[in-house]
Formats: C-alpha cells, structure tokens, sequence
C-alpha cells in the first residue's frame, strides 16, 4: 500500500456519532421508512429525491416562514424547475432569530487599527434604524441597494436592512477600481449606495474619497449616497458627494424597534453578484433568497457540522461569494468572526493570533493562503492554542497535496480539512467536505448533498479516474433565478447549459479518485484565478489598452507554483518596446482601474495575436500552447501561425 492511499485524517467513531450528518441519516430513515447507513447513502437518496431532501434541510435547519404544501415542480427541468413554489419567507428574518439580546452576533477585526464585537441587540437596533432609513426613501421590494465596502459589522447591518424588506443587495470590495464599480452597479441602478470612506490594508490608510467623487454621479438611479465611517472622514467625503450623508446622519431620524420583515415567495431576489467579466461587462448573477438560505445552511450544519454557539471566521471580501456564504452563519446561531485587511500584517501569524483568542470552531481561506503560509515555515500549531479549532475549509483554487500535508503536520494532527469548490453562479459549493469521512491528500471528499454533480467526458459520458467536465445533472435550490437584463433567460442559458443540453456545466476540469473523492484541476474556460481570486480577462483588458502604446492584448492564466498567475501578452505600436518604464505604467493603470488583484504577474511583448475567424482573440488557444497542449481547433483561426509567438517563451521559465 502506497503512502498516499492511506487518510491523513480519520474522524473518531464518537465524532461520527455526534455529527449532524448521522443524526440528519436517523431522521431521514424513520421519516421515509429508509436504509441509510452513511453519507454516500444519505447523497444518493437527497438527488433522487429533492423534493423530500431539502424539506429535510427546511425543517432540520428551523427555517422561519411558510414551506407550503409543493416541494418541487418541473423537477426533470435545467432551468425551469421551481423548488418551494408555494413557500413565503424572508432571508433577514431567519439570520436575526430571536435569541437573547447580550449573545454575541459577531467580532471584527479590522488589522489591529479595530477591534470590535457586536452583540445580537445591538445589530437588531442597527438593522431597524437602517431599514426605516431605506424605506423612507422608498425603497421597497425588488429595488436594489449596492455597497462598496470592507467585510465589517456595519455591511452586514445594511444587507440585513435591504433584504428585510425585500430589497435586493449588491456589494463589491473597496478595493475596486472605478470601472469596476460602475461596470457592475451601473447595471443594477441601486437605489441607495453604502460606501466606506476608506480602509486598511498593511497597515497602510486608503482613503476612497476620490474614487466616490469619480462613481458616484454616474449613478443616476441614486437617491442617496450614504457614507460609513472607517477611517473618520465619513462627514468629510459624504458632503463632497451629490445627495451624500455620513451614516449616522442617514439613521439619527430613526430610533430602533422590532424588525419588520416582508415574506416573499421563495425565489425572490435576495443577491445580485457579479461573474468576473471574462468576454465584457461582469454578468448579473441573480440568487434568491430560498435557496441561498438552504443551500448554506445545508453546508454549515450538515458539511461542516457547525453547531450554534460555534466561532466561524472566513478570510474573504464582500466582493466574493463566500462573504455571503459566511454571513448566512447567522441563521444557524454562528458567532462571525470578520477580519479586514492583509492576512500577513504585521506578521504571517495574524489570522491565527485572532483565532486564539476568539476560540474559532472553523477556519476559513484560500489555497494560496496556506501555500503561502507552508513556504513561510508558519507553525501555528506550535505557537498557538488551536483546540477549539474543529475545521478548516480551504477554496478559490485546487489545493495542492503538500498544503493537505502542511496542514496536519504544522496546524493540527485532529482536524477535518476540507478543500472546496463551487462558486458565484450557485453562491455556495459542487463539492466540499463529509465530516463523518476521511480525508485523502490532494482530494476533496464528496460531492455536496442534494447536488448531482458528476464528471462528463467531452462527448457527455460519465469517466473515473480521469479528467472531465464538472456537470451537475439535476436541479438544486441556489440556481440563479435569472440574469440581470436577460429577459429571454438567453445568457442564462448559454452560460450553463449550451454545453449538455438539461445539464449545468461548470466550466471547471475535475477528476474521480478511487476513494470517491473529487479532484479539480482548474477553470476549463477563461477566467483567470490567481490566488484563488476568479478575474475576468475583459477587466484586466479595459485598463491595459488605455496605455497609449498598447494596441491590443491578450491575458491567460500560467500554472505556476500551485497557483495561477496572470501573464498579460501586449501588442504595441510600431517603434514601441516593452521596457522597464512601459511596464511600471501598465501595472499601475490595471492596480488603479481594476484593482490590486487584476496585475499581471509576467507582461510579454509579442507582434501577433490569434483571432477566430469571426474577430475573437483565442484565450484558450494561447493558454494551451503555453502550457504545451495541443490546440483543438486551429482551422478555427484567422491567422494559426501567431500562436507559435507564444510556445516557449523564455519570459514564462522563471
């Protein structure tokens, strides 16, 4: 037996027993006169039969509102199936449940310029003075308020406002670039738009006040501009804005009371998050407030068995969806653990000082995060006292085996890590960690309850063992419930299901192990994801071709170093060269316009650049020769011979 075939971590018998996943099997199996005996038997039953599946969640989650009597209509249907079509609830009136006014909601840390914890009370008095702000400005149902904000207490006071009353929220990072902002919320045209007044990052002040001044007025649909305070300029930068207030202006009118909330069918808008804008303007991804609701519930509860009272902290921006996935912790009675900021200031122990002394039941970041951390020599659990500490839950990018490995040996031997996958066009996971299973180095455990996820060869046949595409091959409550401006569902349908016909592909490559765990080996389209952050080749475009010398360009995503870096490919004027001053001036253009995240890692000069037939530039095409593939189609392309431009370049060695 090879080392590699044996679990680096095996739940104990007790563990299983207590989980909920086995009290969930018991449920199931007395209710519906079942034989379940363990996860993979529980996932078989919840995709045969999800209507019952998920009023299993509804009810073993203590979801507040009206189920109705209809599960499921149109079940056999990708899009079309309807979940719930008779139910009535409200996202904010199950994250705010009644419980005792001193617990604890949440704790924030912005770097160490804050330190803060918010009790259950004091968010319900935030929240009510919020939502009679916003209705008194009209906003009601299916109108949309935006933010651009750092992941701290007062965005999630906003968000529960918004959806309150039925409002649909919508939140990007400060970070952000102008066009970034506007290519997003100028397609929604919110009616209130919350901004910080600025952030930390490395211990460094942002102010953000003239990225306001520049997005703000070319919002037309805004009734008002309401500015929170973070770096004490909220007054300042909200009267330097048209229809501006500091957020203690917007709420001084209001003294809190008992939370409103507005029930709405199922699929209401809750979410618009936007795709990362790969071939134009990000898409508007629409979720409603059901299915985000069940489908997180369903994987803090049962995937990583969290239990009321538990200390979740997630490392993530509000412009990702796992902010959404983390806030939702409410709802089951999770402490919220917030952080702001660079996860390495002042030291590469920061996020685990934090979790010492708030006692975190689950740790959660990115796969770059912990390469980074094993390359530093990081030993937290030498260090530190991790033994509240029951879960790690890794995303963004596949994590390699030696961080599986780096994990046990350096953080803790008794714990379940669990690497996962999903993303912003389902707002939660494909595949994700079974708390009653083993875990195997490099594999994700499971595919996640009521999800029928599979692998599909290029001719739409089912493969073990090998590389394919990840489908999921029968309806789940988080689908999008549409596009933003896509009334005929057109780019809705293309997006998932132009591929396989009644079938969501995902656009990711994954793999079957022989222990029934998953594999994913990246994006199977365009989208880039360095360090574990999806970014749109369209962004990153917008901003380098307003250099002057750059006449065209073309962006791909290396695998380097267990990672994905950016390599931006420039065509310049005629006499140009791509020298140091060149570069300097096409990294700050993309860090200023998009954002810090959009820089390439490698810029290269070349003189061609391949193109379909029809005008299109081949991303595709290059990333393979690139990465030494063969090019599938090249009849498909104008001009075949410029991609041998790109095989080999000494630049990508090093």
């Amino acid at each position: 037996m090879v080392a590699d075939s044996l679990p680096l971590w095996t739940p104990s018998p007790e563990r299983i027993a207590r989980s909920a996943v086995t009290a969930l099997i018991g449920d199931v199996n007395r209710q519906y006169n079942t034989k379940l005996g363990n996860y993979r038997d529980l996932h078989d039953w919840s995709v045969t039969e999800p209507g019952a599946f998920w009023s299993e969640v509804w009810r073993f989650g203590d979801v507040i509102g009206d189920q109705g009597a209809i599960r499921l209509t149109d079940g056999d249907k990708m899009p079309g199936a309807h979940f719930f079509p008779e139910a009535r609830l409200n996202y904010a009136e199950n994250l705010l449940r009644p419980r005792a006014a001193d617990s604890l909601a949440m704790v924030f840390r912005g770097e160490d310029k804050v330190e803060r914890h918010v009790t259950y009370g004091e968010l319900a008095a935030q929240v009510s003075r919020l939502q009679q702000g916003l209705r008194a400005l009209g906003v009601g149902a299916g109108d949309r308020v935006a933010a651009t904000m750092p992941n701290m207490p007062e965005t999630i006071a906003i968000m529960l406002a918004a959806t309150s009353i039925g409002a649909v929220f919508s939140s990007c990072s400060p970070d952000f670039g102008e066009r970034g902002i506007l290519d997003r919320f100028g397609q929604i045209e919110p009616k209130v738009y919350f901004a910080c007044d600025g952030y930390w990052y490395a211990g460094k002040r942002v102010s953000i006040a003239d990225k306001l001044r520049a997005v703000a007025p070319h919002m037309g649909s805004l009734a008002r501009t309401v500015v929170v305070p973070y770096l004490g300029d909220a007054a300042e930068v909200a009267a330097s804005l048209p229809n501006g207030v500091d957020l203690d202006g917007f709420i001084a009118p209001f003294a809190a009371r008992d939370v409103e909330y507005e029930r709405l069918p199922f699929n209401h808008p809750a979410f618009i998050l936007f795709s990362s804008g790969t071939t134009g303007v990000p898409k508007c991804i629409v979720h409603g407030a059901g299915g985000t609701l069940l489908q997180h519930i369903k994987e803090h509860r049962l995937q990583c068995d969290l239990k009321p009272g538990d200390r979740v902290f997630y490392f993530t921006t509000c412009g990702w969806m796992m902010w959404n996935w983390l806030v939702t912790g409410l709802a089951s009675e999770l402490t919220l653990c917030l952080f702001d900021g660079s996860p390495f200031a002042p030291t590469p122990e920061v996020l685990f000082d934090y979790a010492q002394a708030e006692g975190f039941a689950l740790f959660g970041t990115s796969a770059k995060y912990i390469d980074s951390l094993r390359k530093e020599g990081v030993r937290p659990g030498a260090t530190h006292d991790l033994s509240k500490l029951r879960a790690l839950t890794s995303t963004g990018s596949p994590l390699a085996p030696e961080s599986f490995a780096y994990v046990y040996e350096a953080i803790k031997e008794d714990l379940h890590l669990a690497s996962i996958s999903g993303g912003t066009d389902i707002v939660s996971c494909f595949v994700l960690g079974d708390p009653t299973a083993p875990v195997y180095k490099g594999e994700i455990q499971a595919a996640g309850l009521g999800m029928a996820m599979d692998v599909w060869s290029d001719d739409g046949q089912p493969v073990r063992e090998e590389r394919g595409e990840l489908v999921c091959t029968r309806p789940f409550p988080s689908m999008p419930v549409m596009f933003w401006n896509d009334p005929e569902g057109a780019k809705y349908h293309a997006a998932y299901f132009e591929r396989f016909p009644n079938v969501w592909c995902h656009g990711d490559f994954a793999e079957w192990t022989r222990h029934g765990g998953i594999i994913i080996h990246g994006r199977s389209d365009a989208t880039l994801n360095p360090q574990g952050v999806r970014i749109g080749t369209a962004e990153i475009y917008a901003q380098a071709e307003q250099v002057p010398e750059i006449v065209e360009s073309i962006a791909i995503g290396q695998e380097w170093d267990n990672d994905v870096r950016v390599v931006l490919f420039v065509r310049l004027k005629e006499g140009a060269e791509l020298d140091a001053d060149l570069e300097k001036r096409i990294r700050t253009q993309i860090r200023v316009g998009a954002s810090p995240r959009h820089v390439p890692a490698k810029i290269v000069q070349v003189s061609d650049i391949p193109r379909t037939r029809s005008g299109k530039i081949t991303e595709l095409a290059v990333r393979d020769v690139v990465h030494g593939r063969p090019v599938k189609n090249t009849e498909a392309l104008a001009n075949p011979e410029a991609l041998e431009l790109y095989r080999g370049r000494p630049e990508l060695a090093s």
